[in-house]
Parts: structure tokens; sequence; C-alpha cells
């Protein structure tokens, strides 16, 4: 199997995916959503009506820097999310509020993802130089704790996709069940939501592609 082709298609894909979460987001965001309500105030409500306790806050990374901090148990909204009244504004919102319901609820998949952080946070950094070290002294023993040390980092982004999946299910049920897009609406959310969700998708895929070629160059 020609790897290099299977990696560079993947990642051609990748691009193409964060295009299309970018225009998707730009398209909705020109499109008020049905309450008028902004990004952190939707996080807020969430976070109130659920007794999640999650205080809401700017993030300091440019556009689409949005993330929840289970450590600190803060959502952070870049500047377009937060003050934003769109429909782009409030999926993203709303997405990353189903990561503090996930968290508050100690679902699974996240307890098991957050579980394997701080060894892939390690494996991510050095797995690149044990394998390159592994190679340059023709040490198979090297190569194979290289290998492996990625696999971590392919098994963290694989549990990454139910994470991902799961909280947008939840942040569309909670934008349709509390009235903050109408339904004409929900196509728009769901477009911002799913493209977001591909970009996971395509980067376990490149992820895999890369460690089967080490397999295979492995076993040759």
């Amino acid at each position: 199997m020609n790897y290099i082709f299977l990696i560079v298609l993947v990642s051609l894909g990748f691009s193409l995916v964060q295009g299309m979460v970018r225009n998707n987001f730009v398209k909705y965001n020109k499109v008020a959503n049905a309450r008028g309500v902004s990004g952190a105030e939707i996080a807020q409500a969430i976070s109130d009506h659920f007794g999640l306790g999650v205080q809401v806050g700017r993030s300091k990374g440019g556009p689409l820097s949005d993330h929840y901090d289970p450590r600190t148990k803060q959502i952070n909204l870049s500047a377009e999310v937060y003050d934003g009244r769109s429909v782009s504004a409030a999926a993203i919102a709303a997405h990353e509020m189903g990561h503090a319901q996930q968290h508050a609820e100690n679902y699974s998949a996240l307890a098991m993802r957050n579980s394997l952080f701080p060894i892939v946070n390690l494996s991510s950094a050095v797995w690149m130089w044990v394998l390159i070290a592994g190679i340059a002294m023709q040490s198979v023993g090297l190569q194979t704790v290289g290998i492996v040390l990625f696999g971590a980092v392919v098994l963290f982004q694989l549990i990454t996709l139910p994470v991902e999946f799961n909280a947008s299910r939840r942040a569309e049920s909670f934008l349709t069940d509390y009235g903050i897009i109408s339904q004409e609406q929900l196509p728009g959310a769901q477009a911002v939501l799913k493209s977001a969700g591909y970009t996971y998708v395509v980067a376990a895929l490149a992820s895999l592609a890369q460690l089967a070629y080490f397999l295979g160059g492995r076993r040759r």
C-alpha cells in the first residue's frame, strides 16, 4: 500500500475540512439567532440551568479558539463567539458547554480522554525524537518505543471523536429545546457543528495512516 499517498490525500482532506469549518462559521455568523442572545449569555444560561458552576471567559487565542478547561471549570470563548449573537456563535458556545455537561456527568469517553491526557502530552512531545533516534542508531527497540508512543496519540484522537460528536448533540438539543435557534436555523447550526466535528475525523484518519506507514516500514 502506498502509505505516503494516503497520508498526503488525508492531509489535503484536512485542509479542505478546515476551510469548510471557517466558511460555515462565516456564513451563519451573518444570521442572528432567534433569541438574539450572545454566546457568553448562552454559555452562562446552560451553566445556570444545569447547575454546572462554570465560569465564562474570553479566550486569549484567535478565531475559533473556543474551549472548555475541565481543570478550572471555565469555558473560554473567542471574541466572535463571546460577543456574537449569531447562529454560529450559539452553536459553538453550546458545543463547548456540552463538554462542561460531560465533565459534570463524568461521561465515560471524556473521563478516559482526560485520564490519557498526561501520557499523551508527553508522548506527543517525544515520540518523533525517539523514533528518529531509533532509525539513526538502527535500534528496533527504540523504533518500537517511538511507534508505541505515537500509537498513544492516535488512541487519544480516536477517543476524542465520540466526545466531540456527543457534545454537538447536546448543543443541538439545548439550542432547539430552549428556542435559541428556530427550526429554519437548525440546518445552519448543524452545518457549523458537523464541519467542526469532521476536522477531528480527518485528523484521526491522517494519524492512522501515518501509524500504518510506520508499522509497515518496521515489518519491512
